[in-house]
């Protein structure tokens, strides 16, 4: 059964259900805006990609079938991309040039860097993860079809996207054509119409490293259109579009304009990730506040831990990522790993499902992780839902009133609902000593009986066997040395 999903829609503006917007009853057809691959991704870029990692899970979870299509820019990207009509270097082109390179030497290297990061933070793999590079006949193809609409024009080898015939230009940004062309700024360039007319085709000379034939002589496309044409060759309708909130303007209120221009293909429901910052301020390499994944492993954090981090903030909400919140994350991971192993423990006596089976604590736990995911990602809550049935798991362990069945129960959930979403423990079988596993216990029953010097003694004699033991209020958990 598919279970009702809410999501805060960018383009109107607010939370919706999105069954209505579906074309096909269960089936969601996800577009994601992934990377340029021009360099190492840092943890901005990823907190987007992890939005959407969550999304298809959540959906998955709730019974969706998901199809998602996650594009690789290899061409097209220029340095100046606040522009709706970006100008200056091809941010790949340039890589090469500085590397001594071939565009395609640069980009082959940091899409498979973009995949090992990508499998260190457990984000599933695409159904299909395109190239620009490898539709450029696609892209072509659009161009001529919106000439034809009277859509754009050629200028001198380049075309143009006719920005002031599309009427609901800004209707994902709620920016206006009168505003825009008021304050924007905007390049002299005499072979447009309109100074807000953005380029979908532009004409290459020689040096530039990556051109390809096209009706309008040689030249390269347009970064905008790109992801037109790859969803649209992949996907026969596209029911969810995310990226992070940088993409909004101009890039994805372009793609807007293309698709419904050239085929009537319209996108009804947009996410967005908010932006990061790094100790309260944006991130900058000048700072020394700037990460990519490979730093933070290098600082000795696991991909779970970093996954973690990066998604403990609802994906609507400023992201303050610190060094702290990555210790939070190790601290909760373990925990909740902590709690799957002595509730495992407890499974090894044989299971009674009969009558007398008491699963209200996990079914009232499911209910409430379900109802949190399901409403517009609500990662907090959520994430309280599994802490609150860690908790008293832990409790009715400690005082020995925890049966086999209900263990077994908590172990499910943990396993198939908590970290079929949130992807950050690890189930590897079970490398605690017996005599650890006994020490453990006396531990526990020394503390109910509130015989902290005993408690003591015995937490020195585990570390001795390579354990560190942390009471929590509700339990302990436990790590190795």
């Amino acid at each position: 059964m598919i279970k009702p999903v809410q999501l805060h829609n960018s383009l109107s503006g607010k939370k919706e259900a999105l069954d209505p917007q579906l074309k096909t009853p269960g089936q969601v057809n996800l577009y994601c805006c992934g990377p340029t691959v021009y360099d190492f991704a840092h943890i901005g870029n990823f907190r987007s990609f992890l939005m959407a990692d969550l999304l298809t899970r959540m959906l998955q979870y709730a019974g969706y079938s998901v199809t998602k299509v996650q594009n690789i820019t290899d061409v097209g990207h220029l340095t100046n991309d606040d522009l709706a009509d970006a100008d200056g270097d091809d941010k790949v082109a340039k890589k090469a040039k500085a590397e001594g390179k071939t565009a395609w030497d640069i980009a082959d290297f940091y899409t498979q860097a973009f995949v090992e990061d990508e499998q260190e933070l457990r984000i599933e793999t695409p159904d299909h993860r395109p190239k620009a590079t490898d539709f450029i006949a696609e892209q072509i193809a659009m161009t001529e079809t919106l000439i034809h609409k009277g859509y754009a024009y050629e200028a001198n080898g380049s075309v143009y996207f006719r920005t002031a015939k599309f009427k609901d230009y800004g209707q994902l940004s709620k920016n206006k054509l009168e505003d825009l062309k008021a304050g924007a700024r905007v390049e002299i360039n005499d072979e447009k119409e309109d100074p807000l007319d953005f380029a979908l085709w532009k004409n290459a000379d020689e040096k530039h490293l990556m051109q390809w034939e096209s009706p309008w002589g040689k030249g390269f496309p347009g970064w905008h259109i790109e992801c037109s044409a790859m969803s649209q060759a992949l996907l026969p309708h596209t029911d969810i579009h995310t990226g992070g909130e940088d993409n909004a303007f101009p890039h994805h209120e372009c793609e807007i304009a293309q698709n419904e221009c050239s085929h009537s293909y319209r996108i009804p429901v947009w996410l967005h990730a908010k932006h990061l910052l790094v100790d309260g301020q944006k991130m900058s390499k000048s700072k020394g506040n700037f990460f990519t994944i490979r730093d933070l492993l290098a600082k000795g954090y696991t991909g779970a831990e970093i996954r973690y981090a990066l998604l403990a903030a609802h994906y609507r909400t400023a992201l303050n990522f610190t060094e702290d919140s990555l210790v939070q994350a190790r601290n909760s991971i373990a925990r909740i790993q902590e709690a799957h192993r002595l509730f495992e423990t407890l499974c090894d006596a044989e299971p009674d499902f009969g009558k007398d089976r008491n699963s209200d604590l996990v079914d009232q736990a499911r209910k409430n992780y379900t109802t949190a995911l399901t409403d517009d990602l609500n990662v907090a809550e959520a994430l309280a839902a599994v802490f609150d049935l860690v908790a008293q798991g832990l409790k009715l362990r400690d005082s020995k009133a925890l049966s086999a069945d209900e263990a077994l129960l908590m172990v499910e959930f943990l396993e198939q609902d908590f970290n079929e979403i949130f992807a950050v423990l690890s189930f590897e079988e079970n490398n605690l000593s017996e005599e650890v596993e006994i020490l453990l216990q006396k531990r526990s029953e020394a503390r109910l009986n509130k015989d902290w010097a005993e408690a003591d003694k015995l937490r020195d004699e585990i570390k001795e066997h390579g354990w560190i033991v942390k009471d929590e209020a509700d339990g302990q958990t436990l790590s190795p040395l």
